[in-house]
C-alpha cells in the first residue's frame, strides 16, 4: 500500500499537466507551468522517501515475525 506513493511523480508530472499547461498567472515572474513542474520536482524525493520508508517498516515487521 506504502509503493502508491510512487504514483505522486506520475500523477504531478503527467495526470495533472493537461490542467496546469497555461501561462497565466505567473507566480513569482515565473509561468504557472513552470512552478509546478518545479513543485513536482520538489515533491518527487518525498514521495520516494516515504516508499523507502514503509519498505523498511515491512520488511521489520516481516523480521519480527508480525506479517
Amino acid at each position: 500500500m506504502h509503493r502508491l506513493w510512487l504514483l505522486t511523480p506520475f500523477v504531478l508530472y503527467l495526470g495533472v499537466l493537461p490542467l496546469v499547461n497555461r501561462v497565466d498567472p505567473v507566480v513569482l515572474g515565473l509561468p504557472f507551468l513552470v512552478v509546478w513542474l518545479l513543485g513536482a520536482t520538489v515533491l518527487t524525493p518525498f514521495a520516494v522517501w516515504l516508499t523507502w520508508r514503509g519498505d523498511r517498516r515491512l520488511a521489520a515487521r516481516r523480521r519480527s515475525g508480525r506479517s
